[in-house]
């Protein structure tokens, strides 16, 4: 070729890098002097202020975590809307699908961070030079172990926690439910005080009293409104137009009812003969009682009588104690009996209580203060006597005397009836020692509670303070989960933002003009490279490793190629003209001899 001299290429110059291989790179053009320079590819995934956005939004995501929870406790909860705006989904699929969707992007960003790190980072050790194959070509982060490296390890911890905290953000914060909100101070109207019924003679109440009673063992009936576990409290009416969803909290005048029952000391039963059968309690040394039957009115009989022996001297029968006698003939032949003492006593107070505005059930009782408002029921004529509800004056009205001894059968009969739907019978019931004492107590005590009602109030129309509490659905944050995960968010955005700062920094010194996942581009880094010589398409990594032994890898600064490099001896590896600056010419070392080429010698043919 005509112009300067050709540079006669000998053997020893074959390779300017080694003596296994030849490469080209030296003919490749100069990118901005010969040939266009491309524009430095970045991924959007690793660009410094969408990463720096992303890793503020995480902390923000926190530190909103924390002020939410704050909030929910305060506030007891938050209020959503008592129907559910969405037919066709659940609530619970609400708060736990809407949550996790939200941070669906975020996990996603991270993961895709992640492995454009790892997709990096090879690249990013050749630019440094001097690199061994098995930290350059050979290393491929994408597998699940490779030898550690901060840059790598930190952000795949931070995709592992981002992939934890996708489905268990909602799970664990938010629980929806259904949560007692107090509304307003309002009134209340009590329908009746403390007061004897003027009726009380006509039975009327004692018997409807004694049917719920007998309703509720067959058909499983809870208390009625104003009754509860032994209370009877005054009833009352919420203001018109109060929610429905809600309870109605107030101070009002309540009787409880205690029957004080027990089992007797010593029971004996006498067969006198084929139709007279006799049943002997002893409660004590001055209460005792019997009772005669006939076997051949049935295997099952009860009754309730006064336990006179056990009264004061001179008290009515309506107020005596009573016993409960029940008799059973087993299968084979064996006649079981037991008996009950109970004695009614009542107490009057001022209590708390509240009642449910949807069915009008009443809650538990808590006592404020002993009731000592002057009443005929405590004061003259009763004097604290209770009316037993079971025992009562002979009537010569048929209604009246109908009406006594349907209670007076039906009580002791639906306690009767209660043993008998025992999974094992009544005979269970006789063989446990408080069997019947438990079954009579519970029912005795719903019939006298019920009764009070009617006896021992009477109509009133004043006006009482009242709290209003709405039940209305809430969705509250849980306070464990809530702190692990807002610190989660915290600490991934704050050491993602500084892995990535610190990854930007090493990659200062690597040009890459396209996608380094493809096979196109890692064919274009390496095609004038020459080592590719030293490896065949089937070699596997054991072999490949073997192959590429004793060779440093680096990026050519001027062009960009992966260049390999024997560890013995290199005179001038450095290149004058840079992929990074676009400055000056160049030297390429080759071997032991150095040849200057010119910006347009790359273009000429070596001549052998």
């Amino acid at each position: 070729m005509s112009g300067s001299p050709t540079p006669t290429v000998t053997s020893e110059t074959i390779s300017p890098r080694s003596q296994r291989f030849r490469d080209s790179v030296h003919n490749i053009p100069t990118p901005g002097t010969e040939v266009h320079r491309p524009k430095r590819y970045e991924p959007i995934v690793l660009n410094i202020y969408i990463v720096g956005s992303i890793a503020l939004l995480m902390i923000c995501l926190g530190i909103a975590l924390e002020i939410a929870l704050r909030l929910s406790s305060r506030n007891n909860g938050f209020s959503v809307p008592e129907n559910n705006v969405f037919t066709f989904i659940s609530a619970a699929m609400l708060t736990s699908f809407v949550p996790t969707l939200m941070v669906v992007p975020l996990a996603y960003f991270w993961a895709v961070a992640d492995w454009m790190l790892r997709w990096y980072q090879p690249y990013v050790t050749l630019s440094e030079g001097n690199a061994p194959a098995a930290r350059s070509i050979l290393l491929d982060y994408l597998i699940i172990y490779q030898p550690p490296n901060h840059l790598i390890s930190f952000p795949q911890t931070s995709a592992l926690v981002n992939q934890y905290i996708n489905p268990h953000c909602s799970f664990c914060c938010l629980h929806a439910t259904v949560s007692r909100i107090p509304i307003s101070d309002t009134t209340g109207t009590p329908h009746k005080s403390i007061g004897l019924s003027p009726t009380i003679n006509q039975l009327t109440s004692f018997l409807a009293s004694a049917g719920y009673a007998e309703a509720a063992v067959y058909n499983n009936l809870q208390d009625p409104p104003f009754v509860h576990g032994g209370w009877s409290a005054a009833p009352f009416s919420a203001p018109a137009g109060t929610i429905l969803n809600g309870t109605l909290a107030v101070n009002t005048t309540a009787i409880q009812t205690h029957v004080n029952c027990i089992k007797p000391t010593s029971f004996t039963t006498t067969n006198l003969t084929s139709s007279d059968f006799v049943l002997s309690a002893i409660f004590s040394s001055s209460c005792n009682g019997s009772l005669s039957l006939n076997p051949s009115n049935g295997t099952d009989q009860f009754s309730v009588t006064a336990a006179s022996t056990c009264a004061t001297s001179n008290q009515d029968q309506n107020f005596q104690p009573v016993i409960f006698w029940y008799y059973h003939l087993s299968d084979n032949g064996d006649a079981l009996g037991t008996a009950v003492f109970c004695q009614p006593s009542i107490a009057i107070s001022i209590v708390t209580t509240t009642m449910d505005l949807n069915d009008g059930s009443m809650g538990d009782c808590t006592i404020v203060e002993p009731f000592d408002d002057a009443n005929n029921v405590t004061g003259d004529p009763l004097n604290g006597e209770v009316y037993n509800g079971l025992i009562f004056d002979a009537s010569n009205n048929s209604y009246i005397a109908a009406r006594a001894l349907a209670i007076n059968s039906g009580i002791p009969g639906a306690i009767y009836s209660f043993a008998s739907q025992q999974p094992d019978g009544p005979e269970s019931v006789f063989d446990d020692p408080y069997g019947f004492v438990n079954a009579t107590k519970d029912i005795y005590t719903q019939y006298l509670s019920l009764a009070a009602q009617t006896i021992y109030f009477l109509p009133d129309n004043t006006t009482i303070s009242a709290q209003l509490t709405s039940n209305v659905p809430r969705l509250f944050i849980e306070a464990l989960p809530a702190y692990l995960l807002s610190l989660l968010f915290i600490s991934v955005g704050i050491i993602s933002i500084i892995i990535h700062i610190l990854h930007k920094r090493s990659r200062r010194n690597l040009w890459l003009t396209s996608p380094p996942g493809s096979i196109a581009a890692i064919v274009s880094l390496t095609s004038r490279s020459g080592f590719g010589d030293l490896l065949l398409p089937y070699d596997d990594v054991s072999r490949m490793r073997n192959n590429l032994t004793g060779l440093t890898f680096r990026l050519d600064k001027r062009t960009g190629a992966i260049v390999a490099e024997e560890d013995f001896g290199v005179v001038n590896t450095s290149d004058n003209i840079a992929l990074l600056s676009g400055k000056g010419g160049y030297g390429v070392g080759l071997g032991v001899t150095e040849i200057s080429l010119s910006r347009t010698s790359s273009k000429d043919k070596i001549e052998c």
